[in-house]
């Protein structure tokens, strides 16, 4: 089929390579000169499908209200009024449930994991190179009550049989020997060997190049501005540059995709939530990461990428909002600096900021949309990079009509569709199927 991809980010790009490989003609477009330059460009850097979580979990409301009074808060709410905001709030609070956190989270971590293993087999394929190491990734807690909470995590990790090691502070220094001097901050971790790390931009940039070596057309610099529906179908896209027409179409426009697909009746509930990142020279190795440590108490991942070291997290829930908030900066500067002082020249950091594509239960949207030629792949929040391969293969044989790889019936805006009859089904006293 001729299918064409709206969006060049990471997920944009490992789309079109598989739908390439898969035998269709791909077109990609992008209002950006270039591959990976807004969310892709500078995130934090870590490939964790163990660390899949959903934001909405048990006991966030009320931390929620103890961030808000904190000099470094991993969360930050602007209170200007906004109806689209107010409403994914709520439903991501209807979500922080035990028994939600618990499902949320295994969808997360089942898509994750096959994502991964396609990142491997990838690399394997290709030969991609993207200052990757595979190294795992350490969970740092400074508390005893933060030990305490990562049984609910471990719980699913046994369930998924996700491979994990509890570890206490000495262990987390022999893991990452850069953390000796902080070594009476740190009460516990939690070690997930089987996660890695990579530079997003580098990875989107070079597969961006393959994808075109195989055919694929890239039009950047091209501006979207609707879909042209006809007979129950997409039957084109209106650009800056005029119509142009496919069999499909794929939506990976991040926070952008919902306001494309309004007009349809399709209520994506994506929402950007902005999070920033510094990238450090490293001037003392012996000091920095090895691999990725994620720092608990602040919500904040510090990676190694290279002769860099990657620090980012946060989230500003501001709407479109692209300022760079100097305050920001300084808290990711704090997390570093307080574990791995002395490894890079802060007097040389780049800051950055990005929107990552939210959904209220943290599980992307993947498949099907209600219109029979288009299909969805966004709302990644911040494990675009952790995904990308696995929801690029598993769109791929979507649209080409093969099974996919895992099951992915819960990954598509259908569940949507469900939970709204649900609700109205309960509301009317109508008994609602399992």
């Amino acid at each position: 089929m001729k299918v064409v991809v709206l969006g060049a980010g990471v997920i944009g790009v490992t789309s079109a390579w598989y739908l390439a490989r898969a035998g269709h003609e791909v077109t990609v477009i992008d209002r950006q000169p270039a591959a990976a330059l807004e969310t892709s460009f500078a995130n934090a850097g870590e490939i964790s499908p163990g660390y899949a979580s959903p934001w909405a979990a048990p006991g966030i409301p009320l931390k929620a209200l103890k961030w808000m009074f904190m000099e470094h808060a991993p969360l930050v709410i602007q209170p200007k009024p906004d109806w689209t905001k107010l409403s994914w709030m709520a439903r991501m609070l209807m979500n922080c449930t035990a028994e939600a956190y618990k499902v949320n989270k295994s969808r997360m971590v089942r898509l994750a994991e096959y994502s991964r293993d396609c990142l491997m087999d990838l690399r394997a394929e290709t030969g991609i190179s993207y200052d990757e190491r595979t190294q795992g990734t350490l969970q740092l807690f400074r508390t005893e009550k933060q030990v305490a909470a990562a049984e609910k995590d471990i719980a699913v990790l046994k369930a998924d049989g996700v491979a994990f090691e509890m570890l206490d502070a000495d262990a987390c220094v022999a893991a990452e020997p850069g953390l000796a001097p902080s070594r009476s901050k740190i009460a516990g971790g939690l070690r997930l060997p089987g996660d890695e790390t990579g530079d997003c931009f580098k990875f989107t940039q070079s597969l961006a190049q393959m994808a075109a070596a195989l055919g694929v057309t890239f039009r950047y610099g091209v501006g979207i501005d609707r879909l042209e529906q006809g007979a129950g179908r997409i039957i084109a896209v209106h650009t800056s540059e005029g119509r142009v027409t496919a069999d499909a179409f794929v939506l990976a426009l991040g926070s952008h995709s919902p306001m494309l697909v309004r007009e349809f009746g399709i209520k994506l509930p994506v929402y950007p939530v902005k999070g920033y990142s510094i990238t450090v020279p490293i001037v003392d190795a012996a000091r920095a990461p090895v691999s990725t440590v994620m720092d608990e108490t602040h919500k904040i991942a510090i990676t190694r990428l290279g002769d860099r070291i990657r620090v980012g997290g946060m989230a500003e829930i501001a709407g479109f909002d692209m300022s760079l908030n100097a305050k920001r900066q300084a808290t990711l500067t704090h997390s570093v600096e307080d574990l791995f002082g002395g490894a890079g020249n802060q007097s040389k950091a780049t800051f950055w900021c990005g929107l990552r594509p939210m959904t209220p239960d943290g599980t992307p949207i993947v498949g099907r949309s209600p219109i029979a030629n288009l299909f969805l792949n966004t709302g990644h929040g911040t494990l675009g990079w952790t995904m990308a391969a696995g929801s690029g293969r598993v769109l791929a044989d979507i649209v080409s009509g093969r099974r996919a790889g895992i099951e992915t019936r819960d990954l598509g805006y259908a569940r949507y569709l469900r939970e709204g009859r649900k609700g109205r089904d309960l509301q009317q006293g109508v008994a609602v199927p399992a």
